[in-house]
C-alpha cells in the first residue's frame, strides 16, 4: 500500500525513533508499504517517520544511482544491487574524508543541497529476520544510509545547512509547511489539514 510521505514541519520528523522488537505488530506490512511507497516516489531511501511511524526503521535501494556519469564500474555494480532494510540501527563509527553531495529528500520536495558528510561509517542494525550485522559502507552507499539515519534521529539534511543556506531555502520550506508543494506523489503537510 503506497502511503502518505510527511512533509518537512510535521512533529514526528522532529522525533528520535523508538527502539522495536520482533513483535512489532504487522512489521514485514510495514516494511512492504515503506518500498512501495518509496518506489513510487522515486526514492532512494526512506525511513518510517517520513510515514508518520516514530520507530527506527529505513530502507535503502541505490540502484537508481548506478547510472550516474560520477560513478566508476566497480561503484555502479555495488549501488546497482544495494537493496537493504536497517532496523534499530546505531552508526558506531563515522571516518574518511568529508564530502560534499547534492542531496534531496522525499519529504523536503524541490530542495536540493549539497551537504558534507564522511566517506565511510561502520553501522550496527537488525535486518528484516532480526539478525543482527555490522557492516562498513563507503561513498553513495554510506551517504544514503547517513541521510536515512538522520531521520531515525529527528534530523533532517536541511540541518547539515549553513544558516544562510537555510534563509535562502526558507520561502521553499514555508511552501511546504503550507501544502503549496506539488510532488507527483501523495503527501500530508503540517499546516493542512484532512488530506
Amino acid at each position: 500500500m503506497i502511503l502518505s510521505i510527511y512533509g518537512y514541519g510535521e512533529p514526528v520528523l522532529r522525533k528520535v525513533g523508538e527502539v522495536i522488537t520482533p513483535e512489532y505488530p504487522n512489521l514485514k506490512e510495514t516494511i512492504s508499504n515503506m518500498y512501495e511507497t518509496m518506489y513510487h516516489a522515486s526514492g532512494v531511501g526512506l525511513a518510517a517517520p517520513q510515514v508518520g511511524l516514530p520507530i527506527r526503521i529505513f530502507i535503502v535501494d541505490t540502484a537508481p544511482f548506478a547510472d550516474s556519469d560520477d560513478v566508476s564500474k566497480e561503484e555502479a555494480a555495488e549501488l546497482k544491487s544495494f537493496k537493504k532494510t536497517f532496523i534499530n540501527a546505531k552508526i558506531v563509527k563515522e571516518e574518511g574524508d568529508v564530502w560534499g553531495f547534492n542531496e534531496g529528500c522525499l519529504s523536503i520536495p524541490d530542495v536540493r543541497e549539497d551537504v558534507f558528510r564522511h566517506e565511510t561509517i561502520t553501522i550496527e542494525y537488525y535486518d528484516e529476520d532480526f539478525n543482527k550485522k555490522t557492516e562498513n559502507y563507503s561513498g553513495l552507499i554510506a551517504r544514503v544510509i547517513q541521510h536515512e539515519y538522520d531521520h531515525i534521529e529527528g534530523i533532517l539534511f536541511t540541518d547539515h545547512l549553513s544558516a544562510l543556506k537555510k534563509k535562502l531555502i526558507g520561502k521553499k520550506l514555508n511552501n511546504i509547511l503550507e501544502g503549496k508543494a506539488r510532488p507527483d506523489y501523495k503527501m500530508k503537510f503540517a499546516k493542512v489539514k484532512g488530506r
